[in-house]
Formats: structure tokens, C-alpha cells, sequence
């Protein structure tokens, strides 16, 4: 299984691109993939979840 593969499936769940999640957690596309290649502590994914919701109103 790949690292943060939870915050993977509700970014793909969610019909989101990595890229508008990034956004709003403020990273690059780039530096936002980067981050998700070592497993997040559960601060850091606490606010992607959030940026997730957030990216999930803005679209909706």
C-alpha cells in the first residue's frame, strides 16, 4: 500500500485533483505530491482532510 493512501482515495473520492487540494493547504502541485511520498503525521493530515472539505464546497 502506498504512503497516506487515505488522503489518496478521499482526494479520488472526492473527484478532486491533487493540484486543487494543494491549493488550498497552500503547496505547490509539486510540493504537495512530494509531501504525500512519506507517510504524514496525523496533525498534517488532519489539515489535508480539511483542505479536502474545503476543496469539496468550492467545486460543489
Amino acid at each position: 500500500m502506498e504512503k497516506n493512501q487515505d488522503i489518496r482515495d478521499a482526494i479520488k473520492e472526492a473527484r478532486l485533483k491533487q493540484w486543487q487540494v494543494a491549493d488550498i493547504y497552500g503547496l505547490s502541485e509539486g510540493n504537495f505530491s512530494r509531501m504525500l511520498r512519506k507517510e504524514l503525521s496525523l496533525t498534517n493530515k488532519e489539515k489535508v482532510f480539511a483542505a479536502i472539505e474545503k476543496a469539496k464546497k468550492n467545486i460543489n
